[in-house]
Parts: C-alpha cells; sequence; structure tokens
C-alpha cells in the first residue's frame, strides 16, 4: 500500500466495541486511538502491558512499572450497538445526501 491512500477501518474513536478473540475475548471499551497504517486500536482497559521504566531525574520521570492499554488488531474487535446493546457488524446507508453507518440487527444508526 502506498502513503497516499487512508485506510478506512469500521470503527471510530469513541465507539464501545468488544473484543471477539484473544486472551481478552469479550472485554468491553471505547476505542481510545486508531492507528490506519497498521490497523489496529487501542481499547480502553484491553490488552493492559507492563512496561518497566527508568528513572530520569532531569525529566522529573519516576522509575517503575507502568500498565497501559497496547493497540489490538481491529479485525478482533465489534462495534456494540448503542440502540440494541448486542455487538454487531456494520453496514453504510446514506441518509440526508450522508454516508451513516447503521447496525445490522436493528437498523438504527450509529453515528449521531
Amino acid at each position: 500500500m502506498t502513503d497516499s491512500k487512508k485506510k478506512n477501518l469500521h470503527v471510530k474513536t469513541g465507539d464501545r466495541v468488544v473484543v471477539t478473540s484473544g486472551k481478552d475475548k469479550g472485554k468491553m471499551g471505547s476505542v481510545r486511538t486508531i492507528k490506519t497504517d497498521k490497523d489496529k486500536v487501542v481499547v480502553e482497559g484491553v490488552n493492559m502491558i507492563t512496561k518497566a521504566v527508568r528513572p530520569n531525574p532531569a525529566a522529573g520521570i519516576q522509575g517503575g512499572l507502568t500498565k497501559f492499554e497496547a493497540p489490538i488488531e481491529s479485525s478482533k474487535v465489534m462495534v456494540v450497538c448503542p440502540a440494541c446493546e448486542k455487538p454487531t457488524r456494520i453496514k453504510h446507508e446514506i441518509k440526508d445526501g450522508k454516508k451513516v453507518r447503521v447496525c445490522k440487527k436493528c437498523g438504527e444508526q450509529i453515528d449521531v
């Protein structure tokens, strides 16, 4: 893929998602950031890893162990519909001249 093309993912920042596979299967959280170049998303409270940090007195950083969310593949998450509260695939429809995301299960609009 060239750098000029922009990938579109099925999730957006702020969406509530559920993890469908892996060690965190079944966990829910909201999408914090999206890394489109690698097709990965960072979900709040999911895929927590621990990293050792060296102290740096000049920068005021205290050393120790820190926990943070690591990115996971975007294909391993499903959007949770705000209307029916179920994980669902999305489809795109044009309403009032705008392209919106719609729940496949209940037909409600996901984008507000």
